[in-house]
């Protein structure tokens, strides 16, 4: 029975759900008794066309086009920003990530950290618990360095992963000298590929929850295929041998890649092994659009990661869940952020604190649902060629309004009639709504703290 939602800032309606393949060996029975797993997969700076099952010639991803193939494939995804700390902020919160004090990018310096997670906010994974769930992350957290926001203070029972934003390098994962592995509190020193090692501890904790009596919400957050670009040696070659006139940097970007598309496989393989793929729902998407020093392939849209243009913010997303959803594209608007609504709606439970995301679960479940009729508001704060200010977007239906860089002008489009959003508008009265509530937002969001708090 699917829970009302919550009404946010603004009004809103969503879609979207899950489907997943079978290749068990046992059949299981399609009528689940109680919740279902839910495995979030969150990779970090993939490109909008860098699937095989999207836009890209070059790149082999069978297991996660398995996802796209089978599950409710969303072609009109967006992420809560075009960084990564903020996005994952949505995700985990159901709220506009600069609402819970995390407009930016979240680092080891004071002077170069834009964010600092609310300690009033309410994770998913506490949620989850209070449905009964076992809840983990495995993988980049990205939300916190010190107390109180470390994971395990923040809903997750279990922690076997990264606490910084991007490794310097995915083999010594170290970043800018600093050690941030963990097991729960545990500084640890691991040995391997990040890729494999998030793989493998994931692997590792699906054949645990299965002797659990209660189901399990595993967050596996891996860093690719984020930069550096350093996937092993055998999988560049192998791409190499295929496209002998690569570039250098693409070559090891579609490496990187297919390595952890093997990874993503590996896992659902491990579902399968336990015989839990049947009652697992697997949502799979990207934190934001890819990096252009990368060479990211960002399908038709315009700009990259960082970027308020869609190349920045638009990106793939899947759901999966075998015998539950029917395999089908879907191209309502829906946000990260309504993750959170949705998933609490799926285990029957009510949200009775301010969120920003809508359930979609309607969506999911094949019903008609209008998830346009409401302001989308993206913030990033940022130094460097930002300034320390802000780039601004909302949208409202098919228009959107953004500012690119603070010191450019704001641009008005119609994104069904200019995807590429090479044709700016000319002011009328959709846009001054637009301003409006791009202006509100700015104004209420600016009670939030988003900085560390000050120490004698």
């Amino acid at each position: 029975m699917v829970i009302r939602t919550l009404k946010m800032m603004v009004s809103l309606v969503t879609s979207g759900t899950v489907i997943l393949p079978s290749v068990a060996q046992e059949a299981a029975s399609n009528k689940i008794e109680g919740n279902p797993n839910i495995l979030l997969i969150m990779v970090d700076d993939l490109g909008l066309g860098d699937l095989s099952c999207q836009y890209a010639k070059d790149v082999q991803t069978p297991n996660i086009d398995r996802l796209f193939h089978q599950g409710v494939r969303m072609d009109n995804f967006y992420a809560n920003s075009s960084v990564s700390s903020p996005s994952r902020a949505g995700l985990l919160t159901g709220c506009f990530p600069d609402m819970v004090g995390v407009p930016g990018v979240i680092r080891t310096d004071p002077k170069w950290s834009w964010g600092y997670l609310s300690p009033d906010a309410t994770l998913l994974p506490e949620m989850m618990k209070k449905a009964g769930y076992q809840t983990a992350i495995i993988g980049k957290w990205h939300l916190g360095l010190e107390s109180p926001n470390l994971p395990n203070e923040r809903g997750f029972d279990f922690f076997h992963g990264f606490l910084g934003d991007m490794m310097d390098d995915y083999n010594t994962h170290l970043r800018r000298g600093f050690n941030y592995m963990r097991l729960n509190t545990e500084e640890i020193d691991p040995q391997g590929h990040a890729t494999d090692l998030f793989t493998d501890w994931a692997s590792d904790y699906i054949f645990k929850a299965r002797k659990q009596d209660k189901p399990f919400f595993l967050y596996l957050a891996y860093n690719a295929p984020h930069s550096p670009l350093q996937p092993p040696v055998e999988w560049e070659k192998k791409v190499r041998k295929r496209h002998p006139n690569i570039s250098e940097t693409r070559g090891k970007l579609v490496a990187l890649i297919e390595h952890m598309d093997d990874g993503v496989g590996r896992v659902i393989n491990s579902l399968e092994k336990s015989g839990q793929l049947d009652n697992t729902l697997i949502i799979f998407c990207s934190d934001n659009g890819g990096d252009r020093k990368s060479e990211a392939n960002n399908g038709p849209v315009r700009g990259d990661k960082g970027d308020m243009y869609d190349g920045g913010i638009k990106v793939a997303c899947s759901l999966y869940w075998k015998g539950h959803l029917e395999h089908r594209r879907v191209n309502n608007l829906v946000m990260m952020s309504d993750i959170f609504p949705t998933l609490c709606d799926l285990v029957q439970l009510p949200v009775n604190h301010r969120i920003d995301g809508i359930s979609v679960l309607p969506l999911l479940r094949n019903q008609e649902q209008v998830t346009d009729d409401r302001y989308l508001f993206w913030v990033r704060r940022e130094h460097g060629d930002i300034g320390g200010k802000t780039q601004n977007a909302v949208r409202y239906k098919e228009y959107k309004l953004l500012q690119n860089r603070p010191f450019e002008p704001l641009q008005y489009f119609n994104m069904k009639q200019d995807s590429k959003e090479s044709q700016p508008l000319e002011k009328d009265a959709v846009y001054s709504k637009l301003y409006k509530a791009m202006v509100e937002h700015y104004r209420i969001s600016g009670a939030i703290p988003w900085q560390r708090p000050l120490t004698k």
